[in-house]
């Protein structure tokens, strides 16, 4: 079994600074998710069977200091760091280490403070950008199981509209809009996806997935059950960010509708644009309605199948808003 302290992107505001991962054991993974058919499939599996450490100490060290905290049962951990230094727009690297067994492992941490600008992006991931037919189980298992990193695919044309949302606002050279998945795919496949984003080239982003699985038996369940913590990440995300203008991005599958609704009840002032896409043949009767809803609070919404409607919506919209400015 090998051990794993495994990182995900952090982020920060002007006063405080967030890192987080898991420490946990899993078997040997020699393989970077090119593998095809059963190699590809075994890789998965192994990423379900998992032996959190729970209690175990973690330690950060940051611009010259050192914070120790321990992990929840689960293995995850979290540091929330207030800072009162000037901390510059960009990405930043911090260090963690765990000591088992005698063995020191360190790892370095990415986290971003955004840069300065009105917009910030918000989008899930399952048949939002990539398609993972999570209306089917049985078709979602296959694909899992059956496509690498080079073989899934994406909507035709999405990568151009999260291009154009991430540049929404800004000057040549003034850096990018702050972009955040929210998914309830679970933290095992986070480096599955984060390879997946990187090779296609998409925004470079801060993930939030669902709770850590570690069992074969809930590979099974993977993507499913409730989805309310996507309401609560995407809480704390506005939340932590108040100064900005966010744009959501979902379908009409995984309750994101309804979630983004909650979301505009809570947040009239700080959402700009709910975007929507339709994965069946006909747009669904109840997503229409938490639409209509949040335009009635002001909200801009979009319902479409195809990415460049959005994107014509997104360069009309977005030009509109500058020239009121």
């Amino acid at each position: 079994m090998a051990i794993v302290l495994q990182t995900y992107k952090g982020y920060a505001n002007e006063q405080e600074i967030i890192i987080f991962g898991h420490l946990y054991s899993r078997p040997e993974i020699g393989y970077d998710f090119q593998g095809r058919k059963i190699r590809h499939a075994v890789e998965i599996f192994k990423m379900f069977k998992l032996q959190p450490f729970s209690n175990h100490s973690i330690v950060l060290k940051l611009n010259g200091i050192e914070v120790q905290t321990k992990t929840l049962k689960d293995g995850y951990f979290r540091f929330s760091i207030p800072y009162s230094y000037n901390l510059s727009a960009g990405w930043h690297l911090a260090e963690l280490q765990a000591e088992i067994e005698g063995k020191i492992i360190t790892e370095k941490v990415e986290f971003i403070k955004p840069y300065p600008g009105e917009y910030g992006l918000i989008s899930d991931i399952d048949d939002t950008f990539l398609i993972s037919h999570t209306r089917s189980l049985f078709k979602k298992i296959y694909v899992l199981l059956t496509q690498n990193i080079h073989r899934r695919k994406i909507f035709t044309d999405v990568l151009q509209h999260y291009r154009i949302l991430s540049n929404a606002g800004r000057k040549k050279n003034m850096g990018s809009n702050a972009f955040f998945y929210v998914s309830s795919s679970e933290w095992n496949l986070y480096n599955f996806i984060n390879e997946f984003t990187d090779l296609n080239e998409f925004p470079k982003a801060v993930f939030k997935l669902k709770k850590l699985k570690t069992g074969l038996l809930d590979f099974l369940r993977s993507g499913g059950g409730n989805h309310d913590h996507k309401f609560h990440k995407i809480k704390h995300i506005i939340e932590f960010y108040p100064e900005l203008q966010f744009i959501l991005i979902g379908d009409d599958t995984q309750q994101d509708p309804y979630i983004y609704e909650r979301i505009v009840k809570l947040f009239p002032l700080n959402i700009s644009i709910v975007y929507l896409r339709q994965t069946g043949l006909k747009p669904k009767v109840n997503s229409v309605k938490a639409l209509s809803n949040i335009e009635t609070m002001g909200v801009e919404t979009l319902y479409f199948k195809d990415s460049s409607i959005a994107i014509e919506h997104s360069t009309k919209l977005l030009a509109q808003l500058n020239h009121a400015k």
